[in-house]
């Protein structure tokens, strides 16, 4: 099974599908990891799309399409897995039913601009271990320092409120059609991702159970 998180930039999504690895144990493919993991590395690649974010603007489809092909056909998905940023347009979606035939989930945490705003604006990322805190609802326990390792704390560079709202009209015009798109195929589901860590995971299980429970009965 194939579960897709769509979002807003800040609307919990990585969070969300850390915890539906945790329990059902399908891996979680981030195409912002997995973008980030080659600016790191300094490839070709990775320079493109280090210009791309930081300027709010998304990598080409390709080029992601690419990276997610490869990464899908790894063994740790082979019985399913959670897509994090990806697709983020309609071409992209109909590209991966393509490339993979699995059945479907689509999964929106649903929040509006202001709030998107006011919670990436106090996102903070630890520069040694990756560990995210928000200092609105996770705070440190020493500012600027990771509790986990100590590392520096940081913003990323597209995590201030002029970059922040040039992702959201990026957003609104690419990636919400897909919303339709997926309603008309009868997989599409909406949650309020304004409310407790804990009760927006309440509502994606109640989706994923019931789409395993008619998957096993039809099996």
């Amino acid at each position: 099974m194939r579960i897709i998180l769509l979002g807003a930039p800040g609307s919990g999504k990585g969070t969300q599908g850390d915890m539906i690895t945790t329990k059902y144990g399908f891996p979680r493919i981030s195409t912002g990891d997995l973008l980030r993991e080659e600016v790191v590395a300094g490839t070709p690649l990775g320079e493109i799309a280090k210009t791309a974010m930081e300027r709010g603007e998304l990598a080409k489809d390709e080029l992601v399409i690419e990276m997610v092909d490869k990464r899908i056909q790894q063994d740790d998905c082979r019985d399913g897995y959670v897509l994090d940023g990806f697709p983020r347009n309609i071409p992209q979606a109909q590209k991966l039913e393509e490339i993979d035939r699995t059945r479907e989930v689509v999964i929106e945490i649903f929040l509006e601009d202001a709030v998107v705003v006011k919670r990436l604006s106090a996102r903070r990322i630890c520069s040694s271990c990756g560990m995210i805190y928000n200092l609105l609802v996770k705070v440190p326990e020493r500012m600027g320092v990771c509790d986990s390792c100590g590392g520096k704390l940081v913003q990323r560079d597209d995590d201030n409120p002029e970059v922040i709202q040039e992702r959201l009209h990026v957003y609104h015009g690419q990636t919400e059609p897909l919303v339709e798109y997926y309603r008309r195929n009868g997989v599409f589901h909406r949650i309020d991702g304004d409310d407790t860590m804990q009760s927006v995971f309440e509502g994606i299980c109640q989706v994923l159970d019931d789409a395993l429970s008619e998957t096993e009965s039809q099996n």
